[in-house]
């Protein structure tokens, strides 16, 4: 039986793990690289557009250097990064070449996302490279960004990747078959279909298998999940091991992996934007009543309700608006500096700190 998708597949973008693309000694799987982009050309060939986010070049950054364990060092990390993004991109080249096609690399930080600028420039590259039937390969940019490299992982990137193009779907390949059920700690039968991300389905996952190659794993994905299904982006978790997965998902339609349903009621883009990409820069403490006002929906965040400021952040930037216990209830954009917020001691004025329009609240 075909998987039935929401709409017609015009545009792609596909995750592979670094798992897929190093051995145990931490070199090339030339093998699973060749039929990664064999598979790519193919969809393209039928007019499928790709985005391709790949991981890989620590891993094969540090096999160059002769080294099998994963240093725990920045700078260490940095440089294997340097060393291997060189060579996946050699090979890629190389390999999309034999089939007489082009790629394009491009490397992005989260800063890319949250800065509007960078964010629009990102997307107006993708939109001509992917208009030329070039595909563009994007990795992080891990050789000047610290906290990609020690919190981050290219799970979350593909899905901003995702919402960024307007994908039609968004494949995260792995070295497992999808999302287990977990009963008493043991994984029992997979899930098929997912038509929301619940207590059980977090629960489910799982940490990375391997620190050597990810820093993701399968609590990843399914962040990563949130952030494209909420931008009107299905998803599939799938085993790229598996014989022309890609060709099978998206020409053949086979049910394979885990299949994650897009959000019914997708976030605006500028509210997907502010949740999920944008970086908060301070924090406002608001009493009860505005927490109130607030979790009702459709209401601003009045000066009144301010209690509390703390941050350095200037108008335009992110905040997080937290109640008098300190639990965030919501996100947004505002209109003031904390120096501005600091000088409006004159309470009676009703100005919106954060207008409802640049506001979403976060708390289930």
């Amino acid at each position: 039986m075909q998987r039935k998708f929401p709409r017609k597949i015009k545009r792609v973008v596909i995750k592979v793990g670094s798992s897929l693309l190093a051995n145990h000694m931490m070199k090339p799987q030339e093998a699973s690289l060749k039929s990664l982009v064999s598979q790519i050309c193919d969809l393209r060939a039928k007019g499928i557009e790709v985005v391709f986010v790949s991981s890989g070049a620590i891993a094969l950054g540090l096999g160059e250097m002769g080294e099998r364990v994963r240093p725990s060092d920045t700078p260490s990390l940095q440089a294997a990064a340097a060393i291997g993004q060189a060579l996946l991109m050699r090979l890629y080249c190389d390999y999309f070449k034999a089939r007489q096609n082009t790629c394009a690399q491009i490397l992005l930080t989260w800063d890319d996302f949250a800065d509007r600028v960078r964010f629009n420039n990102a997307r107006n590259t993708l939109d001509v490279l992917l208009a030329r039937g070039v595909t563009a390969i994007i990795n992080e940019n891990d050789t000047i960004s610290t906290d990609e490299i020690k919190f981050g992982d290219n799970d979350k990137l593909s899905a901003l990747v995702a919402s960024l193009v307007h994908a039609d779907l968004l494949i995260m390949l792995s070295d497992v078959d999808g999302l287990y059920k977990k009963e008493n700690g043991k994984l029992t039968e997979k899930f098929q279909e997912i038509r929301a991300i619940t207590d059980e389905i977090e629960g489910a996952a799982g940490g990375a298998k391997d620190k050597n190659f990810s820093k993701g794993g399968m609590t990843a994905k399914v962040n990563a999940v949130k952030i494209a299904s909420a931008a009107d982006v299905p998803c599939i978790i799938a085993n790229g091991q598996m014989p022309d997965v890609i060709r099978r998902i998206v020409l053949d339609k086979e049910p394979l992996g885990t299949y994650f349903f897009e959000k019914e009621e997708k976030l605006l883009m500028r509210k997907h934007w502010i949740i999920f990409v944008a970086k908060p820069k301070g924090r406002l403490t608001v009493d009860d009543g505005a927490k109130k006002v607030l979790l009702k929906g459709n209401a601003s965040l009045l000066l009144p309700g301010v209690m509390r400021v703390e941050g350095v952040f200037k108008a335009g930037d992110a905040v997080i608006i937290e109640d008098a216990h300190g639990i965030e209830i919501a996100r947004g954009i505002t209109h003031y500096s904390v120096s501005e917020l600091a000088k409006m001691s004159d309470k009676r004025t009703k100005h919106a700190v954060v207008h409802v329009d640049d506001m979403v609240v976060t708390v289930k």
